[in-house]
């Protein structure tokens, strides 16, 4: 009966979540379900186990949040994304219309700006874009999930997104984790995805099919819409109303140094600086008996979006007259998200702490191939399930953590590229249809699945299926690098 309850609870979580139910609400009552059908005490786990994983999360993942989400909202209100986006697609032109948008999709969400930020500027770019190359206006989502949610978000070292972020305390890796894998798969997707395009845009020019009619983007966003991308993302899209947007522009260069604060910052963080300095006292029970090694990763995204925020306050005050504005609704955007992620790793905690949890934890440690493999179904099957990377990859780490790396150890596989698996194995499946980030860009594009779901699996599945493939054999023959 408990496995039973954990798939009836699962499926209950999917159905809810997809209807646009609020998931604070429904991931404790799919535990607690769980939990009933089990047999077990459904007070004590809703208390005892489902609080402490979900309280365990905001504890560790708050100021990641917090500073994201206040860099979104102040990348996008001094216009530095918008400037970025017009500089790329002014320098590469109407003859390259994807690339262009491809291109300032990687470079601002790269550099630490929220994909749903980031929609809300590259989606009427693209369909000027589009429009001017008399390229079908169907693509556009596609063209944009390519650059903006593939390989930014998962394998480039570095980015500082949430994705790449949560597997470091439990494989004691930083986000630069094997960043040789990690930019071979990066030019796979980026690689097939352009391919796809073209092929795609040749084809519609051999039709005689164009761009079609231009309506006004982006489309407004409705609650229903916001439930569904609060469990995927990093920023509560109904803050993107509050704030005060500046009246102009800040020159391209001055808009793009932001974002090379957060890699360059993060990068001496995590290799140069931090590992140089004593944190012995680490180990004392008083900060949390732990190691540097366990939390130095979280330490240097905080420090390189905290110095990305004051580059961004610094370059932009004197046009931005009302920035108190946008740091509110910015610190206000990122705590739906970050709850609803941790109701989702309380409904995992208490899974996990049920009796029949043994026999899946024992199936996907037992899968033949080591822990490369064991490890790229759990992420898969997860993200799939939930829809969400972030989601899927907290889910399984909190319950499978330890046992995945204990199986490294024995295997000798190399903790870094256990991250760099486990990062890119959860932003595969993720995007199927019923995925937030899916059906925000089609909202706000005003297309359907029907018009462009079809190639958005192409590039933002097939591709990214394709890169993770040549990272599992690479790792498996040389390791990581």
């Amino acid at each position: 009966m408990g496995l039973i309850g954990i798939l009836v609870s699962l499926a209950l979580l999917m159905w809810l979540a997809y209807r646009g139910w609020s998931v604070l609400l429904v991931a404790p009552i799919a535990a607690l379900l769980a939990a009933l059908i089990a047999g077990q005490p459904v007070l004590a786990h809703w208390t005892q186990t489902f609080m402490p994983g979900a309280a365990g999360f905001v504890a560790q993942w708050f100021p990641i949040f917090l500073l994201g989400g206040l860099f979104g909202k102040l990348m996008d209100d001094s216009g530095s994304i918008a400037s970025i986006a017009n500089y790329l697609t002014k320098r590469l032109g109407t003859r390259r219309t994807i690339l262009s948008v491809v291109l300032a999709s990687a470079v601002v969400t790269y550099g630490g700006v929220s994909v749903f930020v980031a929609f809300f500027v590259l989606v009427p770019m693209a369909q000027r874009m589009f429009e001017a190359a008399d390229i079908p206006r169907r693509l556009m989502p596609a063209t944009i999930g390519l650059g903006a949610f593939t390989f930014t978000m998962t394998a480039l070292p570095g980015t500082p997104s949430v994705n790449n972020a949560i597997p470091m305390p439990y494989f004691g890796t930083t986000t630069f984790a094997a960043p040789g894998i990690g930019i071979i798969a990066s030019l796979i997707t980026l690689a097939f995805g352009l391919w796809w395009l073209a092929r795609a845009e040749a084809a519609a020019r051999r039709a005689g099919e164009g761009f079609g009619t231009a309506v006004v983007l982006p489309a407004p966003i409705d609650e229903k819409l916001r439930e569904q991308a609060t469990a995927v993302g990093d920023f509560d899209i109904a803050e993107l109303e509050h704030g005060h947007k500046a009246e102009d522009y800040p020159p391209a260069a001055l808009a793009a140094l932001p974002l090379a604060v957060v890699i360059v910052v993060n990068f001496l963080m995590a290799l140069v600086v931090l590992p140089r300095l004593d944190f012995a006292f680490l180990a004392e029970p008083a900060w949390g008996s732990t190691t540097f090694r366990a939390i130095g990763g979280v330490w240097s995204v905080m420090l390189a979006l905290a110095a990305a925020n004051l580059t961004v306050i610094a370059v932009n005050f004197r046009r931005m007259p009302k920035i108190r504005e946008s740091i509110d609704a910015g610190a206000n955007s990122a705590a739906l998200p970050m709850m609803t992620i941790a109701s989702l790793v309380g409904f995992g905690a208490v899974v996990s702490a049920l009796p029949a949890f043994t026999v899946v934890r024992d199936a996907v440690i037992g899968l033949p191939g080591g822990p490369l493999i064991s490890l790229t179904v759990a992420m898969n099957t997860l993200a799939a399930l939930t829809g969400t990377a972030s989601g899927g990859s907290a889910i399984a780490l909190s319950a499978l953590g330890d046992h995945f790396l204990n199986l490294a150890a024995t295997y000798g596989v190399d903790p870094a590229l256990m991250h760099r698996v486990t990062v890119i194995s959860a932003g595969t499946l993720d995007a199927l249809p019923h995925n937030g980030t899916v059906l925000m860009l089609l909202q706000i594009s005003k297309l359907t699945h029907k018009e462009s779901y079809g190639d958005m699996a192409m590039t933002v599945i097939a591709g990214v299926v394709i890169s993770l493939a040549a990272v599992l054999v690479l790792g498996s023959l040389f390791g990581s690098f």
